[in-house]
């Protein structure tokens, strides 16, 4: 089931997509469960948001595939490479990303996103999965060249707009049979199954539920494959995670104060 959080009529609502409408929810279907409110709204006139806005944190994973690691410059570590994105770098699908004028070298990772659904602490691996609401797709938007310099992430991972999310959660997603796709301008730049993951969903759960508590909507980004590199002003990013959609962006630079 694809759950999408939209604006229609100058107010933001749920609904579940469907043959080209939206079902329209009474309430966050992950506080008020998956009522419909009876009323449908074609896709064509919603305006399509990211489908959640952490309410404490983006949790993010890196290094998570080898031939990312071995592009970076090292070797994946044995434990999941934990970092945190906040949630003023969330952007929907359609939104644009903004280049900072800090930074002369963005770049794009896209990545599988997993929704938490209820509080996680000090989950197992074997249970973990009971705490995810589902699943979308991000953007680990990323200033390169500020992370190089800074020898830690926050700066370069935490710009507003640097964590795309969208376009829709898929509650019933099964990453086994599922790929990756990162395009520019339509021309593809990561291609990888998600098998390919160093640590799996559930093992990053419990280890980030070890460190601090999982709120529902938080997010968590599970890394990204080989191929990451720059974008430019003008240009059009897209991530495809078969099974949950397309999740595309605009990019412009930061505008300068005469």
């Amino acid at each position: 089931m694809k759950i999408a959080r939209f604006s229609h009529n100058d107010s933001i609502r749920y609904g579940i997509v469907d043959d080209g409408d939206l079902v329209a929810l009474d309430g966050d279907p992950m506080f008020a469960g998956f009522e419909p409110s009876g009323e449908r709204i074609p896709l064509a006139d919603a305006a399509v948001l990211a489908p959640v806005i952490p309410r404490s944190k983006v949790v993010c994973v890196g290094k998570n595939y080898h031939d990312h690691a071995a592009e970076m410059g090292g070797v994946a570590p044995e434990e999941p490479l934990l970092f945190l994105k906040p949630n003023t770098a969330v952007i929907g699908p359609g939104d644009v990303i903004v280049r900072p004028t800090l930074s002369d070298q963005t770049e794009y990772e896209g990545e599988l996103a997993v929704v938490i659904g209820r509080i996680a602490k000090n989950v197992r691996a074997d249970d973990a999965l009971d705490y995810v609401f589902g699943y979308t797709i991000a953007n680990d938007v990323t200033a390169r060249d500020l992370q190089r310099k800074d020898g830690q992430w926050s700066r370069a991972k935490g710009f507003d707009t640097f964590c795309p999310l969208g376009p829709v959660i898929e509650t019933e997603f099964d990453s086994a049979s599922a790929t990756i796709e990162t395009r520019v301008n339509g021309e593809v730049r990561q291609q990888a199954p998600l098998t390919d993951m160093i640590h799996s969903v559930a093992d990053i759960i419990a280890y980030a539920s070890a460190v601090f508590t999982l709120l529902p909507g938080d997010v968590i980004l599970t890394g990204t494959p080989a191929g990451v590199g720059t974008f430019d002003a003008g240009d059009t990013v897209e991530v495809e995670i078969s099974g949950i959609g397309t999740l595309r962006n605009t990019v412009r630079d930061a505008l300068v104060a005469p």
